[in-house]
């Protein structure tokens, strides 16, 4: 966080946070470059059509994805209420108004059961809100290729992958899999692929559409992006005069977003290996930083869905009252809050994920887990 970001939170009497948890929603989603700070505040001082701007913006975002067509959203979560009711109405415009109801049967959507997940708010509800009727498919310890062919009937709309740390992995069909098998059936497949990095791998494997948060992994502000086949894309679009009115973004918005799309279009292999670097270095320093501590055990952890992040796992054995759990609840606790990756606490241990924090953040966190142990 900038030294300027904080006076403005301090002047609002908002505590200041150091963001150990990743590039989350609640935590603000991730720093905007100053490039991209600065064009915001250029296109929120002019005026523009903004059906203009959109259309530039969706040309932009199919030319970053490698699909035939795009489009902006206020992210992906609005991304997968679009997609749904794109599958559901296409573009229609009576259809359109009456979402999220449906004149007609065909509107289930597919999600495995392990995806059936909420990120904040359930996966079922961003459906629902497209005009959907979310169906899960398969059990809970394993989905099996004949679950999903036997889910598929004459009122089958769209399949929905889930890519996403919140999930099932184990046991759960392969995005492949269910690709080859939705399309022989003549099903979309529609996927959410809300934090992952490559923007262009999940249209090149055949997905009918897909959904990115546009405030994390590419580093623009609050906003998202579908990118897929022009005739998805098309219903998407026209959301906007329906369910996707209150979901409307705005020009600043799709200029930050469309420059941090072409930032990130430019990064090369040097820039992405010393990231990489650069966290390996900020985790190393933190687990050295708890080594020797009382029923503290520090370990490198890689991502576990599979990108290019390693993160500094904290375990905790439960001596003396101590859990994950309550180091978690104490290091947001401090003068400076520190929010770190919990998903794991009831296992034991927590994460601290490097991308967002900076050199001096350090220290705080290791001298916090150090108060911790010596309460």
């Amino acid at each position: 966080m900038t030294d300027t970001a904080t006076d403005v939170y301090a002047r609002l009497g908002v505590q200041r946070v150091i963001n150990a948890a990743g590039r989350m929603t609640m935590l603000g989603g991730t720093h905007l470059s100053d490039d991209v700070a600065a064009a915001m505040a250029e296109a929120g001082r002019g005026y523009v059509r903004l059906d203009e701007l959109k259309r530039r913006a969706g040309e932009l975002i199919a030319r970053f994805a490698g699909a035939e067509a795009g489009c902006v959203t206020t992210g992906a979560a609005a991304g997968i209420a679009q997609m749904a009711a794109a599958c559901v109405v296409g573009d229609d415009p009576i259809a359109v108004e009456l979402l999220p109801d449906v004149a007609h049967e065909k509107r289930d959507v597919l999600v495995q059961i392990g995806h059936m997940v909420s990120f904040g708010a359930p996966v079922a509800q961003m459906i629902r809100l497209g005009g959907g009727r979310a169906v899960s498919v398969g059990w809970a310890n394993g989905v099996r290729p004949e679950h999903l062919r036997g889910a598929i009937g004459p009122n089958t709309a769209a399949f929905l992958y889930v890519q996403s740390h919140h999930t099932v992995h184990h046991g759960m069909l392969s995005l492949a899999t269910c690709l080859e098998i939705c399309h022989e059936r003549g099903v979309p497949v529609i996927v959410d692929a809300a934090a992952e990095e490559d923007p262009r791998a999940i249209v090149a494997m055949g997905a009918d559409a897909v959904t990115y948060s546009g405030g994390k992994a590419f580093g623009g502000p609050t906003s998202g992006l579908i990118a897929g086949r022009a005739a998805i894309v098309k219903g998407c679009v026209a959301q906007e005069r329906g369910i996707a009115r209150p979901m409307k973004v705005g020009k600043e918005t799709i200029v930050g977003l469309l420059l941090a799309l072409e930032n990130y279009a430019a990064r090369d292999d040097v820039a992405a290996k010393n990231e990489f670097a650069r966290q390996e270095r900020l985790v190393g320093a933190i687990v050295d930083g708890v080594a020797g501590l009382p029923g503290i055990h520090g370990r490198v952890i890689h991502d576990e869905a599979g990108r290019a992040i390693v993160r500094a796992s904290i375990d905790v054995e439960p001596i003396d009252g101590r859990s994950a759990a309550g180091l978690a609840k104490f290091l947001t606790e401090g003068a400076v809050a520190i929010f770190p990756r919990g998903h794991h606490a009831d296992e034991g241990y927590i994460a601290i994920d490097p991308r967002p924090i900076e050199q001096r953040d350090v220290g705080l966190i290791v001298s916090r887990v150090r108060a911790y142990v010596g309460r």
